[in-house]
């Protein structure tokens, strides 16, 4: 009897979070755009919205994805439909997918709208974003309920690390470099929200933007303690470099699973944070 009250409870509890079609939706490009029905044939053109997908309990609905998404491993057993900015078109209107599900850059609505193809743009960016795309999503795949307990499951699991890293006696100034050019994280792009939240403080100003492209020479400026994304021989042979508080001590970090989770807003940004938070104060997480 009491299995049967708890599951007619998480049925009903689906039931309240069911989607109703046909769904109008504004996405990230500002264009309005109508689903007639439940979508069940996906294709995901970001490797952050492949990994929400499956988390929510989609990935059955996934025919195709980009050639950068390899998480969870299941899908990289799914038809490649090429990247942002070098579509297989054909190979996705062969999927007959009934939505597409692309970022805000490359150039990908008009050739697939044109191939009468239903195009969405959803295009995470910063950190309170990876939330409300997670719940966008579970929207748009009738996955709602899934989807806000995946958010609050990664709330949950953010606060412990965070609380942790609040117990720290100093807050070591940190870079974090994405691209050798250099480009960078602003301390309000989601990756710049994190390493505050780990107990760091990041010396790029917010007025700089989200994902600035900086000069090497405000990083010698800077003088940070902590460099992540870059490895400790390539720092020490950038010109200056070795005048740097986290070259001098050795506290460079070029860890590429790290690096790889923290390039994704998904559902694995707790898991980003807990291996920043354990670089940046490891005495705290022993």
């Amino acid at each position: 009897m009491y299995k049967l009250i708890v599951l007619s409870a998480a049925l009903l509890m689906t039931a309240a979070h069911a989607t109703a079609y046909p769904l109008i939706l504004t996405d990230d490009t500002g264009r309005k755009v109508t689903l007639k029905a439940e979508p069940m044939r996906i294709v995901s053109f970001l490797p952050s919205n492949t990994e929400t997908i499956c988390a929510i309990g989609g990935c059955n609905k996934l025919v195709g994805v980009d050639e950068y998404s390899d998480y969870p491993a299941s899908v990289t057993r799914l038809p490649k439909v090429g990247n942002l900015y070098q579509p297989n078109i054909e190979a996705v209107v062969a999927l007959k997918p009934d939505v597409v599900i692309v970022s805000k850059y490359g150039d990908l609505v008009a050739p697939l709208t044109n191939a009468g193809i239903t195009v969405l743009a959803v295009n995470p960016e910063t950190y309170e974003d990876v939330f409300s795309k997670t719940q966008l999503l579970g929207k748009i795949i009738n996955r709602e309920a899934q989807a806000k307990a995946l958010v609050t499951q990664m709330r949950r699991d953010i606060a412990r690390v965070e609380i942790l890293a609040k117990n720290a006696a100093k807050k070591p100034t940190a870079y974090y470099e994405i691209d050798p050019t250099p480009y960078t994280v602003g301390p309000n792009s989601f990756i710049g929200v994190l390493l505050t939240k780990a107990g760091a403080v990041n010396i790029i100003p917010a007025s700089l933007g989200d994902f600035p492209k900086i000069s090497p020479e405000l990083v010698v400026r800077s003088a940070p303690q902590f460099i992540f994304g870059v490895d400790l021989a390539t720092a020490k042979a950038r010109p200056g470099w070795n005048t740097i508080p986290a070259v001098k001590s050795g506290r460079v970090f070029k860890d590429d699973a790290l690096d790889h989770i923290l390039s994704r807003p998904g559902p694995r940004l707790p898991q980003a944070l807990l291996g920043l938070a354990k670089l940046v104060h490891p005495e705290l997480f022993k």
